[in-house]
Order: C-alpha cells, then structure tokens, then sequence
C-alpha cells in the first residue's frame, strides 16, 4: 500500500452533470437560444440591471453613519437597586443579575430613578445625574 493507491471512498464523490453531450440537456444546454447568458465566459457585476440605471444610482444618498460611535448598554440607578448582597457593582455583576446583555459592548450608568441603597459602581461612563445620585446615598462611582 502506498500513496499510488489511495482512493476515494465509494459515494463520497459525485461525478459533475456533463451538459450538451445529447440526451437530456444537448444542443443549448440549458442556456435559451442566444443573449449574453448564453455564451462561453459571460459573467456580470451582482448589481447589473443590463444596462437600466441601476437602483444604487436611482435613490438618493441620505443621511450619515458615524464610524467612531461608541454604543453603550443603558444601566438606571434605579435598577440598581435590583442588585443586593454585592459590595461592588461591576459589568460583570450587571451581566449575572440581568441588568445588561453583553459583556464585550461598554457600559453607561444614567441618573433615571432613586437609589435607596449605598452601592459602589465601576463602569465606563456615567451621566452627571447619576454620579450625583449614587453619591447621595453614600455609594463611589469609579470609570474604567
């Protein structure tokens, strides 16, 4: 046995439709008569519409999309008083308690709603509000 001999197991490989040979699929193998698609080597862009303007020239360009914008997840100090028996509220916390949906996109704390509790948040950005709030209730904020 050696490399000369390896073979395919049987059934794995398919044996590829041979069209225009006659029978089934001869004479214009299933091209029409014709056109541009009919012939040998013919391939056109994804957009093409044969030449009709196409419909990304047709509408209008509107609007803007900002690269650099960085997509918070929304916490409320109001919701952080969901978060009991916990000295320090992280993102990771957040993500147990479901409070947040992703561990990878940033976290903002925003001043909705009253704290009645003392905790201290670390996240990535706070709103003045919220600053205010937890510091009021004797809690410490801290930015990553």
């Amino acid at each position: 046995m050696d490399l000369s001999n390896l073979k395919y197991a049987d059934g794995s490989r398919k044996n590829r439709k041979k069209v225009g040979r006659g029978g089934a699929h001869g004479k214009t193998s299933c091209r029409g008569h014709k056109g541009q698609r009919s012939r040998s080597g013919s391939k056109r862009r994804l957009w093409f519409e044969g030449g009709q303007m196409p419909i990304m020239r047709r509408l209008p360009k509107r609007g803007f999309t900002n690269f650099n914008r960085v997509e918070y997840q929304v916490v409320n100090v109001g919701d952080l008083d969901r978060v009991h028996g916990v000295d320090e509220v992280t993102p990771e916390v957040l993500l147990e308690r479901g409070l947040i949906r992703k561990k990878r996109l940033p976290v903002k704390i925003l001043g909705q709603g009253e704290l009645k509790i003392k905790v201290n948040v670390t996240a990535n950005a706070f709103s003045k509000s919220a600053i205010e709030k937890i510091e009021a209730a004797g809690g410490r904020t801290t930015t990553l």
